[in-house]
This record gives structure tokens, sequence and C-alpha cells, in this order.
């Protein structure tokens, strides 16, 4: 069904703001549909407020700079600290006084202004196959360095966000030389040029083309649950490495309230919705990520991947070091 918002972007980005409505609010999302319409459905079943979403996979801060404060836009939804980061850092978004908020989202997913609240998370893991690689062969990203990896390993693109955000954490605990030493020596492990997406790599190792691929956690929940890619799910076992001196490095999902918010108090309840028991429930039974509200479980599928030590990084630091970071991608030509 085409939201009003999704009307209102169709007009560009000249458009003017939509009469505020008090039983309704508007969302830009990064995050592909399906995976956010439970969530709201659960939301206006319990409030009543309607949810419109409009899906904005690129130019989503572009969009808000030209609106301005006659946006539409009550919320923002993105995966990936830079990418939140990057929303706050174009003035476009407003600090979130909310005790709920600030209650069941723990210090290290959340901004430190209020402007960024973290809802899930997830760990940028190893897929291995069963097959060529014995368990405890590789247990950190180091290790992916490591000459004896040659013409075995499968990547998406370096510059791709998940990317930029691993390599900016290895910046943090190594420094830029030894950095630059672990990009090339994991390019020159390549099976083949980097390309696609993080299921297309574990395609690969079950066509036999390389036998490691870096990955996030909840792409084999969803691998599981298409009949298409189940055979690739089951040739692989995830492997939870970590950085020496460190832990499993981990990402986030999360929400801004816009600058403009037409719909402030509607667009409250619905983030402190989202920071819910309900809500995080959702997600990990749904989304197959991790919640970030203490003491709610991970889904039983999610829970049977194993327990790990989360690198203790904060999120904040990881997104000020992504520039330089994607400044070394780029110079060692790890996408070439």
């Amino acid at each position: 069904m085409l939201s009003r918002i999704s009307a209102l972007l169709a007009c560009g980005a000249g458009l003017a703001a939509a009469p505020a409505l008090a039983a309704e609010v508007n969302v830009y999302s990064h995050r592909q549909p399906e995976l956010v319409q439970p969530l709201f459905d659960a939301f206006t079943a319990e409030t009543g407020i309607t949810v419109n979403v409009a899906f904005v996979d690129k130019g989503m801060v572009e969009r808000l700079v030209a609106e301005g404060d006659r946006s539409p836009a009550d919320l923002v939804m993105t995966v990936d600290i830079a990418r939140l980061a990057e929303v706050v850092a174009a003035g476009v978004t407003q600090p979130v006084e909310s005790e709920v908020l600030t209650e069941n989202i723990p210090e290290g997913f959340r901004d430190a202004g209020n402007h960024w609240f973290g809802l899930t998370s997830r760990a940028r893991i190893l897929y291995a196959s069963k097959e060529r690689v014995a368990d405890g062969e590789v247990t950190t990203y180091e290790d992916l360095a490591d000459p004896k990896w040659q013409g075995r390993i499968c990547t998406r693109p370096f510059t791709n966000d998940y990317n930029v955000a691993l390599t900016a954490a290895h910046l943090i605990h190594h420094g830029e030389e030894a950095t630059r030493a672990w990009l090339e020596g994991v390019k020159a492990n390549l099976a083949k040029k980097p390309e696609g997406n993080d299921r297309g790599q574990v395609r690969s190792i079950w066509a036999g083309e390389c036998d490691v691929s870096l990955g996030n956690t909840y792409y084999m929940g969803q691998m599981l649950a298409d009949p298409e890619q189940t055979e690739w799910a089951n040739s692989v076992r995830i492997v939870f490495p970590v950085f020496e001196g460190g832990g499993t490095h981990m990402n986030i999902s999360g929400v801004a309230m816009t600058r403009a918010a037409p719909n402030r108090e509607a667009a409250l309840q619905l983030m402190e919705f989202l920071a819910s028991d309900t809500a995080q429930e959702i997600y990990a039974g749904t989304n197959h990520e991790f919640p970030v509200e203490p003491g709610v479980e991970r889904s039983e599928l999610v829970a049977g991947w194993g327990e790990f030590t989360p690198d203790g990084l904060s999120l904040t630091e990881v997104a000020a070091a992504r520039p330089a970071a994607l400044k070394l991608i780029e110079e060692v030509n790890f996408d070439g």
C-alpha cells in the first residue's frame, strides 16, 4: 500500500509538510519494510496510532536537510552506527528525554546527547564451511590476514558500511600501520573480487568458491527462512571471532527523532514502544537480532548460535574512526 509519506516523497524534496495529526507517526526507514512492519502493526494495535513508513534506501540525510523544518518525518530508523551518527551530524535530529528509553537501553547503545537510541544489535561474524574449515581453525579477525587463507575468503565490498565499521574497530584496537597491513593481508587472501551482499558470500561457500566469509548474524536466520537459501545456510557454521585483546565486533540498528517532528508526542510513544519488552521480543523472533534491552531473551534460533564476548569499544568511538578507516580501505584499493 502506498503510504501518505510515500506519496509525499514522490513529490520531491520541495514538498510542504503534511498537517500534523495526533494519531499518526511518519517514519523514514533505511530498514526493509518487511523487517519493521510487524513492530508497527503491534504498536498500532496497542495504541491506535497509525504508522506511515517511507523506505528511503539512499539520500536520507540529503532529503531531511532539503526538507528542513517542513519535513513530514517524525522519526528515522536506520542500521549501522555510522548512519546514525551521520544523521545527527547533519543537524536534522533533536534530543529526546525519556526515562523509558534511558532505563531500557544500556548506555553503550545510545547517544550521550540522547539524539539516537539503539534498538537491536548484531555481531559481525564469520561464516565458515562445515566441510573445509575445522572447528577452531579461525578465532580472530586478525587470522583472516594469515597466508593460510590465501584464495579462501569471500566478502562483500569493504567500502560497505558494515565492513567500514569493522575496519574502524580494528583501527582503534591496533592503529593505522597494523590496520593497513591487515587490509592488505585479507585482500591477498580473497578468492574473488568483493561483490554482492553477505548472503551472496554464503552462497559462494556453498558453491565451493571460497571457505570463509564475513557477515552479520541475522542473515543466517533470513537464509534459513528462505527455501531457496536454506541449503546455503546449512553448508556453513557461525564463528564468533574476536579482536586480539578485545571481543566480537558489534553494530546496531537505531532510531532518532527528527528536528521537525510534526507529531512529536506520538513519535515519542513509538520510540518508547520500540524499547519495550514487547517490541524487543518481536525483533528477536522476527529479525533474528539481539535485543538491546537487558533481560529480553534471544530467540531460540539465535541462542542456538552460541555465546560470545561483545567487543567493549564505544560505538560512538567506532563511528568517529570511520573516515580514517574508509581512507585506508581506499588507499589499499581493497575492492579493486
